[in-house]
């Protein structure tokens, strides 16, 4: 089989295929156009957010049989029409979700203990001790909604902490154990003092965080993002933040990043939310450590070979 890699990935996917067989053309700088005039040479086809794997391309892709995404989401690929078109897709969403797990751990308490905010006023010459008083995660109660991969692993990493864990999955059921109760979005609302989105984007989860969603917890609380950005409305967070209806945001990701999740252009919301001192944000790099940058890559291509040397069987 020959395979089209139209984005910088680490080399041990093309190393890992190249032992089965499967040849690879690497073309990091490619652009949709130019994929589109070759598409239809090759029967896999990698990518990460380079550009959008629409209806459009893969018709044009006759050949076509695998989609692989390096990372988590998929919603720069039309899923949907690829399987009607006979095409399977597959995504590696094992290859980050400790790091992603990690990143929403470190989130929370920065955000609880004003790490971020106390630093940047020391680089001012202000030193406030009892400003900057913060809050302990034990005890609290913890709301994490999606139990999927990321999900499941930020609440591994919350045991510790002795924090009482909630999990509200629409797709999943039977999950709790031990440290983590399965609960139903109305407990969340109910009882959780921190609140952690864990669910890909689609048109249900597009602004999930929304004045509704607020409106409906009993009480204030913190929120973490490290989804994707379009899971908040960034507005009626902000209007949420001014009114203490929520404590403080974390978020990784931003409603206005680019498919590429490279650049950005913001509006005014944006730059007053991240002047206020009880939020917290990074360039979307929560699952994007250097041991998820080969695992990504490394865990999509054995699911790849693993896939034909069924089909072959």
């Amino acid at each position: 089989m020959n395979f089209l890699i139209v984005d910088k990935v680490h080399p041990i996917l093309v190393e890992i295929l190249n032992k089965h067989y499967i040849q690879c053309d690497i073309y990091e700088n490619i652009d949709y156009n130019k994929a589109f005039d070759i598409i239809e040479n090759y029967e896999g086809l990698i990518i990460r957010s380079k550009f959008k794997v629409d209806e459009v391309l893969i018709k044009r892709a006759k050949k076509l049989k695998i989609i692989g995404r390096v990372g988590s989401g998929m919603e720069n690929i039309d899923v949907e029409f690829a399987e009607k078109s006979g095409i399977v897709c597959f995504n590696s969403p094992e290859g980050n979700r400790n790091a992603v797990a990690e990143h929403a751990v470190g989130l929370v308490l920065n955000l609880l203990n004003n790490i971020c905010k106390s630093f940047n006023e020391i680089k001012q010459g202000i030193w406030l001790r009892e400003a900057n008083r913060g809050i302990e995660l034990r005890d609290k109660t913890v709301g994490i909604i999606g139990f999927g991969n990321t999900g499941s692993q930020f609440a591994k990493k919350l045991v510790s902490f002795e924090c009482r864990i909630l999990a509200y999955d629409k797709y999943k059921s039977g999950f709790a154990n031990s440290f983590v109760s399965e609960v139903t979005l109305k407990d969340i609302q109910q009882y959780a003092d921190i609140i952690s989105f864990h669910v890909p984007l689609t048109s249900e989860t597009k602004h999930y965080l929304n004045n509704t969603f607020i409106d409906a917890c009993a009480k204030p609380f913190y929120v973490i993002n490290t989804s994707r950005g379009s899971v908040v409305n960034t507005q009626h967070l902000y209007e949420a933040l001014i009114k203490k209806k929520i404590l403080g945001a974390a978020l990784d990701v931003i409603e206005y990043e680019d498919l590429t999740f490279e650049s950005s252009s913001f509006p005014e919301v944006f730059y007053k939310l991240i002047e206020l001192p009880n939020v917290i944000v990074t360039p979307h790099i929560a699952g994007w450590t250097h041991e998820s940058y080969k695992l990504l890559s490394e865990v999509l291509a054995h699911k790849i070979v693993a896939f034909i040397a069924h089909e072959n069987r």
